[in-house]
């Protein structure tokens, strides 16, 4: 469980969030207000439903090195392609999240083995992206 502040409408809350294998955190409890008197009990939030799940990445090139996700997002668009070869801190490819475009570079120089996902799917933080060898 992970104890959060929030500020809503000027009015400080504590609330306890369950993360749950990866994925979204999930509203368990709120507490009272922090500048209210100790005696207000805990005011319980509905669970929020689970996102629904992403198809699973396809696996894997062996020996490749993994291209990851830094944050959750949608690909916006792929600019390279299988057997490219790419220089270290070349854009990759693009995502969008929070309506604001963030590249993926190359962390080293190498060739493109396999790319893992298509313009518009949607990416978890982590998630292998492009594979290079």
């Amino acid at each position: 469980m992970k104890m959060l502040k929030i500020t809503l409408q000027g009015k400080t809350y504590e609330v306890g969030v369950e993360v749950i294998d990866g994925a979204a955190p999930v509203a368990s409890s709120v507490s009272a207000p922090v500048q209210a008197a100790p005696s207000q009990a805990l005011a319980k939030v509905s669970a929020v439903p689970a996102p629904s799940p992403v198809a699973p990445a396809p696996a894997p090139v062996a020996g490749g090195h993994s291209v990851t996700s830094p944050m959750p997002g949608v690909v916006f668009c792929v600019g390279v392609s299988v057997g490219q070869q790419v220089v270290k801190d070349q854009e990759l490819l693009v995502l969008e999240a929070m309506k604001m475009e963030s590249p993926v570079y190359a962390p080293f120089a190498g060739t493109v083995e396999s790319i893992l996902v298509k313009q518009g799917d949607a990416v978890l933080e982590g998630q292998a992206l492009i594979q290079l060898s």
